[in-house]
């Protein structure tokens, strides 16, 4: 009989991912993976380290031009390789919006399916204390409203592992928003021989009747906390982490949220079109009639990211404003 043990090793977040670009490197040879500083320095976070070393010149640096390595993706792409592209913040990705919006998202479309353009881009989100203005942003929300675009913010280690495989064997085009807050966090036991499962899936990663939290990235983490202050509390909180926001696992929350009657979502994006408000539109409309209370939002304040982070913790939510949140929920 073959031997079907997990193969679990204990790996941080960036070293997760670092072992899934490995792996693809290895069994996918029309892979390449490039961008700034990504191959001999291994990347600014150390995400692709020793990567150049292993397998060459499938693994280089780009001069500083998000436009040109996104536009060299969707070539490569439609000619038949699996680019992975690495943009160093989010931020960035805004020079190429044309690349990623209007050429890539587009290329199934207009050619009537007979073209594909199967490339991930990676980059990363979030505020840490010092961040400036401009390297601190969360816009998940301006990619998951481009239709032919698949969007995941992955959370736990895990995650990072798998949801990247998942990206890197898509036939769309692909966008992992990792968090550099968790690059170098705690060390967890993971998975790394598993099959590759197909983009898409919530997860729950704590039973609840009272209220639904979902979350992503990240927040996910101080939705758990929050979770554990209501249990304090005699309140029982579902805690969903959403994982891909597009393709949206839409059957899980709305399971989820018919049982309790009550969601709260909370992200790090700012509160104003965030891709929350789309969570609580479709919610609110299929299932009206069946909630105990109206769906609510806990999020960064629309406001520019200051760099201070006593500033910082005065927008950014955490485990406390989501515990006050869903409280409020509860007693309605």
């Amino acid at each position: 009989m073959p031997d079907t043990q997990p193969n679990v090793v204990e790996l941080s977040y960036a070293q997760a991912v670092n072992a899934a670009l490995r792996r693809a490197l290895a069994q996918l040879p029309d892979t390449i993976l490039y961008g700034e500083d990504v191959g001999e320095a291994g990347g600014i976070f150390g995400v692709t380290k020793n990567l150049k070393a292993e397998f060459g010149d499938r693994v280089f640096d780009t001069p500083i031009s998000e436009t040109a390595m996104l536009g060299a993706a969707v070539g490569a792409a439609m000619t038949g390789l699996r680019p992975i592209v690495e943009i160093m913040w989010i931020d960035f990705s805004l020079v190429a919006m044309d690349q990623i919006v209007k050429q890539a998202a587009n290329v199934r479309y207009v050619s009537a399916g007979r073209l594909r353009a199967p490339l991930m881009i990676r980059t990363q989100q979030g505020a840490l204390p010092g961040s400036c203005a401009q390297h601190s942003q969360c816009l998940e929300g301006f990619f998951t409203h481009v239709p032919g675009l698949r969007v995941g913010l992955p959370a736990t280690v895990q995650d990072a592992y798998s949801m990247t495989l998942s990206a890197v064997q898509c036939d769309d085009p692909t966008l992992i928003i990792e968090s550099r807050g968790l690059y170098h966090g705690a060390k967890q036991h993971i998975d790394i021989d598993g099959p590759v499962a197909p983009i898409g899936g919530a997860e729950i990663l704590r039973a609840g009747h009272d209220v639904t939290i979902l979350s992503w990235s990240a927040m996910l983490f101080q939705a758990l906390a929050a979770a554990e202050q209501l249990h304090e509390q005699g309140i029982s909180a579902e805690v969903i982490n959403a994982r891909w926001l597009n393709p949206f696992d839409w059957n899980t929350l709305m399971a989820s949220v018919g049982k309790t009657g009550r969601l709260l979502i909370a992200h790090e994006a700012v509160h104003t079109g965030g891709f929350g408000a789309e969570v609580a539109a479709r919610v609110s409309h299929a299932l009206f009639g069946q909630l105990l209370a109206p769906v609510a939002r806990v999020a960064t304040t629309d406001s520019r990211i200051p760099a201070a982070p006593q500033l910082q913790a005065a927008l950014i939510p955490d485990a406390a404003r989501i515990a006050q949140q869903a409280a409020q929920l509860v007693s309605r």
